[in-house]
């Protein structure tokens, strides 16, 4: 009885010791992610600032794309108390000069995925300066507000389809044609 008693012990104290180790090394994910996290807010290059009227899942951190690429960060989100709309507040590479009539677009990686800005570039021949604004955006668009406007597209049509009908029921060829 000695015996199984002190294996026991050993095994309760090495199950211990194997989920104290696992709850070690999920901690410094946590920490290594929250640290990247706040990395990535501090890139190099210059500012630039756009106001949209709507950033939905926009974050600080968020990236900056050029064509595909990473050029930048978003590093401030407020709201212009004027205007209501989201004033953003960017980076851009030092090496990327963006000219003065380039649009800046909120748009998502896939359905579900992450929020960038995406920056389309223009033909005119003076470039934007540090800290200068970013004057043709478009924000971001909302799955909720598709989906209901395709809902309600979907339901009108439906309506719209039963009142041609004769007697409200299904149109089905031949109905109105009397039997023999």
């Amino acid at each position: 009885m000695a015996l199984a008693s002190v294996e026991k012990s050993r095994r309760s104290t090495a199950e211990l010791l194997t989920g104290g180790a696992v709850l070690c090394v999920l901690a410094a994910m946590l920490a290594a992610t929250v640290l990247d996290k706040g990395q990535k807010t501090d890139s190099v290059g210059y500012r630039l600032n756009a106001d949209f009227g709507h950033i939905d899942g926009l974050d600080v951190g968020s990236d900056v794309r050029l064509a595909g690429v990473t050029v930048g960060t978003v590093v401030a989100e407020t709201v212009d108390p004027k205007t209501y709309k989201a004033h953003v507040t960017f980076t851009v590479r030092p090496d990327i000069r963006l000219s003065d009539d380039t649009a800046a677009i909120i748009t998502s990686d896939s359905l579900l995925g992450g929020k960038y800005i995406a920056l389309s570039p223009g033909g005119d021949d003076t470039n934007l300066k540090p800290g200068a604004t970013v004057t043709q955006t478009q924000g971001s668009i909302s799955l909720e507000q598709l989906l209901s406007k395709f809902i309600f597209s979907v339901t009108d049509t439906l309506t719209r389809a039963s009142k041609d009908t004769p007697h409200g029921g299904p149109a089905t060829p031949g109905a109105d044609l009397p039997t023999h």
